[in-house]
């Protein structure tokens, strides 16, 4: 697929120098330097209302389903009001702010009125207070950060997580339906405050590595830590973004998205690439699930983005709606220039599905890219600039990066440096010390692969996360990133994620985690999903692939021998998943140590089924 013709596009130079050290580790670095950037994400506010004030910077659906939109000068006037109130109401760096609710134009504002005075900015995951059933990742949150005013837009649906943080001392704000049992301040309060020359002298003794936000890692890999972000990182970030998707400067870029602002993805990329560019994001509130996927279909039949940002899921999710609308598909592939997925792997038939797609109804097929970041990196360090044969391919570090390539067992573990990595996390020097290695480098816990071996210069392949994987009692190592993708791939469409697990045992196995009601489609007389992991037609379908799975694999690394259905909900507050949705697979493999235990018995439990293949 990669070889149809591709739409022409501006993209960055791809050079690298690589640099062989004698202690075994490599250097990669883009050839071309880093530009010149601004030390604060709200001078190009400032620019836009002035070049192009009447612009639309964001727009949400409102009450009757049409578009609520705000230019670049409205967009300043309520900044500068906010700014206003947040200082009159003493708060500074280290007092921050904390938004408990979704993306939307009221917390776009909050968040440049934070920037503009200096007052961290928290954006906490709606998960928390919505789907937690004890609060505790909120309490640790607000305990961590202690913030003095704390916002959500509607007041009843957070009404418990605001009792939580009113209970500490914090202000709490709302913009409709605010609790009857708490004071609240009216989020017109804020709006109503009339600037005076004390902001410009707040926002003139800034400098640009002062606290920005304050974002929280999804808790992947342990418990949720405050990653500082500072007014330095988002715009370096922004100017690497910038020299990789050059064709940003041609136009001013327009973007439909869903991607949360409490994420780095989207908060801090999408939200920024927009504002440093002078461009125009549409706020979806769909999300890539059976119910939000109609809001976020209704929304691209309507806007026509010139760049497309998503997660993989998101991307397989529009691609089924996108074959089966073609003039859906004509509008979402009429202007794009570039389709950008992160956050994790793309399958081959997705990939493919989008070249064919585009190119039956354009006559070109996009060019599709990804990168490699994290919360602690702004998040932007690796990037695909070039038109890549495959998904996986990550390209090298964008200019102003430093890449340093260390042997971490089988593995080459990547690290990074340079002006958009975070200084640490908040008031935490232990963890900020362990974060880094004697150079600098931050240790981002990932993985990669070379292109070629012998010419590291043609680039990087994702290869999983460090911590995630294990050995065998043979000594043999399992890259579980990469023997995941496969149980998922080859147990579609009724799973939607694995654990796997094998640490120090003879074979690997998986625990399979069922994708909704998908089951239902094989074992349709099971009332339960426990009733159909007995069931002996759905047995005979998981056993069917189980042994193509093991018949393809290349060792005892690659071959699950055993696998069952995980029965039991995983918890969002046991950390067992994250607020993105993602398997948190540590901490599952630690809460449930007799499952794991059943799953590996010699003699297998009714619910096992055991590969009798490869």
């Amino acid at each position: 697929m990669s070889r149809l013709p591709a739409r022409p596009v501006r993209l960055g130079q791809w050079r690298m120098a690589v640099e062989r050290r004698a202690d075994g580790s490599t250097l990669l670095r883009a050839t071309e330097p880093l530009g010149p950037y601004p030390g604060f994400i709200t001078e190009r506010l400032i620019r836009w209302a002035e070049v192009a004030p009447e612009r639309t910077f964001l727009a949400e659906r409102d009450g009757s389903g049409g578009w609520r939109r705000i230019s670049y000068a409205a967009t300043l006037a309520s900044v500068q009001r906010i700014a206003q109130a947040l200082v009159a109401r003493g708060l500074n760096a280290e007092a921050p702010i904390a938004v408990l609710s979704e993306n939307e134009i009221a917390q776009a504002l909050i968040t440049l009125a934070a920037h503009y005075v200096g007052v961290p900015f928290v954006p906490i995951s709606p998960a928390y207070s919505l789907l937690s059933r004890d609060f505790g990742r909120l309490r640790h949150v607000l305990k961590r950060v202690a913030p003095r005013l704390v916002y959500a837009a509607d007041g009843a649906r957070f009404a418990g997580a605001l009792r939580v943080a009113a209970a500490d001392g914090a202000e709490i704000v709302c913009a409709q339906n605010p609790p009857a049992d708490l004071p609240t301040t009216p989020l017109t309060a804020l709006l109503d405050a009339a600037p005076t020359a004390v902001i410009e002298a707040r926002r003139a003794a800034l400098r640009p590595d002062d606290v920005a936000k304050l974002l929280f890692t999804s808790g992947s890999t342990g418990a949720p830590k405050a990653v500082i972000n500072t007014h330095r990182m988002l715009c370096a970030n922004q100017q690497m973004l910038l020299q990789v998707l050059a064709f940003l400067a041609d136009e001013p870029p327009v973007l439909i998205d869903w991607l949360p602002w409490h994420h780095t993805f989207g908060g801090n990329h999408n939200v920024n690439v927009t504002l440093y560019n002078g461009g125009t994001l549409y706020i979806d509130a769909g999300r890539p699930t059976p119910e939000g996927m109609p809001t976020t279909i209704a929304n691209l039949r309507e806007v026509a983005p010139t760049v497309y940002f998503n997660v993989p899921r998101g991307y397989e999710a529009v691609l089924a709606h996108l074959r089966q609308d073609r003039a859906l598909a004509h509008t979402f592939f009429s202007r794009i220039k570039v389709l950008f997925y992160a956050a994790a792997a793309l399958s081959r038939p997705v990939w493919d599905g989008y070249a064919e797609l585009a190119h039956a109804v354009c006559g070109e097929r996009i060019v599709m890219v990804t990168g490699l970041g994290a919360t602690e990196t702004a998040p932007l360090s690796v990037n695909s600039i070039h038109d890549a044969e495959r998904p996986g391919e990550i390209g090298g570090p964008v200019p102003g990066v430093v890449a340093k390539l260390v042997a971490a067992g089988p593995k080459l573990e990547i690290r990074l440096r340079g002006p958009h990595v975070t200084p640490g996390y908040w008031r935490e020097p232990a963890l900020t010390a362990a974060a880094f290695d004697d150079e600098g480098f931050y240790r981002i816990g990932d993985a990669v692969r070379l292109v070629d071996p012998a010419d590291p210069a043609r680039g990087l392949l994702f290869d999983g996360r460090i911590a995630e994987d294990f050995k065998l009692a043979t000594g043999t190592w399992v890259n579980v990133a990469g023997l995941r993708a496969r149980v998922i791939a080859g147990f579609a469409p009724l799973v939607r994620d694995a654990v796997i697990t094998g640490h120090d045992r003879d074979e690997v196995g998986a625990l399979l985690v069922p994708d909704g009601d998908a089951w239902r489609t094989v074992a349709r007389d099971c009332a339960t999903l426990a009733e159909a992991a007995r069931d002996p037609g759905l047995r005979a379908w998981l056993q069917e692939r189980l042994d193509a799975l093991a018949q393809a694999a290349a060792g005892s690394s690659e071959r699950v021998a055993r696998a069952r259905i995980l029965l039991e909900p995983l918890s969002l507050d046991a950390g067992e998943i994250t607020d993105k949705g993602s398997l948190n697979q540590r901490a599952i493999i630690e809460r449930h140590p007799a499952l794991i235990e059943a799953l590996h018995r010699p003699e297998a439990a009714p619910d096992v089924v055991v590969a009798t293949a490869g």
